[in-house]
């Protein structure tokens, strides 16, 4: 094949030189925000099919790896006022304190404690952190539609010295718009939570998954969260991001 023929490919299909790791880094990058709010309302469905319903107002500075994040509940009544703090790091697993009113205090959630459930919720604490690109290697394996759309499939594996319950995620990322199609986490190649990102919509010029159903595959329960009044790019403040900040009923 010359030269001119080989120009003309790769600019027809420039995704065909990608690897996995461009993939995602194109993905995080067209996500990129410096701030999001929005309250999301929450379905939880038992393995004996009982429905709860809770929702919580979530605040994020940053970006990514190097991110801070508040998620305070709004309702029930039982756990109105529960905050958790999220920091994110580009180097290492998050750091993350929660405030519960009921009893008046605020506590470091340990790295051992971040495979539990949050709050009754099928998402683990380690789920409500921001990945970094630079905290896995990636393995493009192949290409699967999702829901109707093509996508990309790929596996993400925890670098040495990233602290994960998860020794693999398989990741569907779409290539209309690099939104993440579907999660899959597994421990021991064996999957344990799925992540599936539905109604995608375009918000302020990033194209975002308004739902996200998270179902545990050993549990057999579903939590569904619908974003309400999503917002991007609000004039946020550092000092609502402390621990301090955790104590302020809102």
């Amino acid at each position: 094949m010359n030269r001119a023929v080989s120009v003309c490919l790769a600019l027809a299909c420039p995704l065909l030189a990608q690897d996995a790791r461009q993939i995602v880094e194109e993905a995080q990058r067209r996500g990129k925000v410096n701030s999001q709010r929005y309250e999301g309302v929450l379905e939880v469905t038992a393995a004996d099919g009982k429905v709860t319903r809770k929702s919580w107002q979530t605040t994020r500075l940053g970006a990514y790896g190097n991110s801070k994040m508040v998620i305070r509940f709004l309702a029930p009544a039982e756990v109105k006022g529960v905050a958790l703090l999220v920091v994110n790091h580009p180097e290492r697993s998050s750091d993350q304190w929660m405030w519960t009113p009921a009893i008046g205090r605020d506590r470091r959630i340990a790295l051992q404690d971040r495979s539990t459930r949050f709050f009754g919720t099928d998402f683990s604490f380690e789920d409500l952190e921001e990945r970094d690109v630079d905290q896995y290697d990636y393995r493009l394996t192949g290409e699967e539609a999702m829901d109707g759309a093509p996508c990309w499939r790929i596996e993400a594996r925890p670098r040495q010295g990233k602290s994960s319950q998860y020794t693999l995620t398989r990741i569907w990322i779409r290539k209309d718009n690099y939104v993440g199609a579907q999660y899959e986490n597994l421990i021991k190649d064996q999957p344990v939570r799925r992540l599936v990102q539905k109604d995608i919509q375009n918000i302020q010029g990033i194209w975002t998954a308004r739902t996200q159903e998270m179902t545990d595959l050993r549990r057999k329960g579903r939590t569904v969260l619908r974003m309400e009044k999503l917002e991007y790019n609000l004039p946020l403040k550092e000092d609502d991001f402390t621990i301090m900040a955790l104590r302020r009923e809102q």
